[in-house]
């Protein structure tokens, strides 16, 4: 007798194959558990690789990083480096004061003026500095060749690599009491200026030297950004009749927006570093009152006159607060909609 072959139908054929388990003679599917609820040993021997990658870095962060932050009990010492040819032993040797150190800065009016000069310089540098490479990259961005996109982009980046020496050498030769400026001036009857040792426009002459050294970087931070833009935007955009400033308001700039926001709240995490190394070698030229920031302030008493206890206290206030004002940024991201640097 034959038997009559009956198609299974599509809900049998799709039923996923029954395996034992270990529960008794009950039978079902296999389901793996959700990524959530996987142990620590086994993420770890399914990211093991991305762990080993990262360990370099991450013994380097707390070698150079975190390690020295132990050395910050010196704000608290009077701390003689002389007591042993060993840093530990002189740290463990060196008396306790208490917040007499502290007491000093606050009563120290150079500390204030370093302060003053650091938060001016910062505000003249969010103003005129931060909206720069953002400019320069939309601008970058709307140029159809890609050949001449490619050129911009390595010429203004170009500047990044050169040193602040090398930097400050090219305004003193252009801007300086004998420079390009000055002597084009005088060739016409009027008196040369020397804008490197002007105090009045120290601020400026900063944040230009900045945007011409480090606006190329930037400019790579936000294009990287545009590229995430899907061009179908643009498209239905353009097809709504829009042009091509209206495609950039509600296009273009809602896609920077993320971008911008973890820029901005790391800029002002950083309000009280303002350039070491660019002030340092500028500091004599328009004297204290004016070239005077907190990181030349904790590098002149330190390292300079030996007070370490005051240079680490000083340098203690300027980390303590500088961490209030990234979290203070980042809560206000929040509240603008934005992720910030980590997430609620």
């Amino acid at each position: 007798m034959s038997h009559s072959t009956v198609p299974r139908s599509s809900t049998e054929a799709e039923a996923p194959e029954k395996v034992p388990v270990a529960s008794g003679d009950v039978t079902g599917p296999r389901e793996k558990p959700p990524a959530g609820k996987l142990s620590l040993r086994h993420r770890f021997r399914r990211d093991r690789v991305l762990v080993l990658m990262t360990l370099p870095a991450v013994l380097l962060v707390l070698v150079f990083n975190y390690l020295p932050i132990l050395g910050n009990v010196v704000a608290f010492q009077d701390y003689d480096p002389y007591i042993s040819d060993n840093g530990i032993v002189s740290i463990l040797n060196s008396p306790f004061v208490g917040m007499e150190n502290f007491q000093r800065i606050f009563e120290d009016s150079d500390f204030w003026n370093a302060v003053e000069n650091t938060l001016v310089l910062f505000f003249v540098q969010l103003v005129l500095f931060f909206p720069i490479p953002i400019l320069l990259a939309l601008l970058i961005n709307s140029v159809v060749r890609p050949r001449v996109r490619a050129v911009a982009q390595a010429v203004l980046y170009l500047p990044h690599f050169f040193s602040w020496v090398l930097v400050i050498a090219v305004f003193q030769q252009m801007f300086g009491g004998a420079g390009m400026l000055s002597q084009l001036l005088r060739q016409n009857g009027y008196d040369g200026i020397d804008i490197m040792t002007n105090p009045g426009t120290f601020p400026f002459l900063l944040t230009a030297e900045s945007v011409w050294k480090d606006a190329g970087w930037g400019i790579i931070v936000f294009l990287a950004a545009l590229a995430s833009v899907s061009p179908d935007l643009y498209e239905a955009a353009a097809m709504d009749g829009a042009g091509r400033w209206r495609r950039m308001w509600h296009v273009t700039l809602p896609a920077l927006r993320p971008v911008i926001a973890l820029l901005l709240v790391l800029r002002v995490g950083d309000a009280l570093t303002v350039g070491f190394e660019q002030i340092l070698l500028q500091r004599d030229a328009v004297g204290p009152g004016a070239g005077e920031v907190l990181d030349t302030f904790v590098w002149w008493n330190g390292v300079r006159n030996q007070d370490f206890s005051y240079a680490a206290a000083a340098g203690l206030i300027k980390g303590v607060v500088s961490i209030g004002l990234v979290l203070a940024a980042n809560k206000v991201a929040h509240l603008m909609g934005e992720q910030g640097v980590y997430k609620k």
